[in-house]
């Protein structure tokens, strides 16, 4: 997979905590901020698939069993 580097500002306090981060896993921040964003992307993908499909559902509509009702006095008839 081609690699394209990219410039990145972060606050201090936060950069200090993502390498000690970094360190305690064994990795780079480069590959942890790359790990954390491409789950961010899957699970991006995965609500649009189950929103999809929902509202494919909800479009279609379900059968409840219910009848449309007559009029009032079909309603009302004793």
């Amino acid at each position: 997979m081609e690699m394209q580097n990219i410039t990145l500002s972060l606050p201090k306090p936060t950069l200090l905590k993502v390498k000690l981060l970094a360190v305690q896993r064994h990795s780079s921040v480069s590959r942890l901020l790359t790990q954390a964003i491409e789950k961010m992307l899957e699970e991006e993908t995965d609500f649009e698939t189950a929103r999809k499909r929902q509202v494919a559902l909800l479009e279609k509509g379900f059968r409840l069993g219910f009848r449309k009702p007559g009029n009032r006095d079909e309603l009302h008839e004793r």
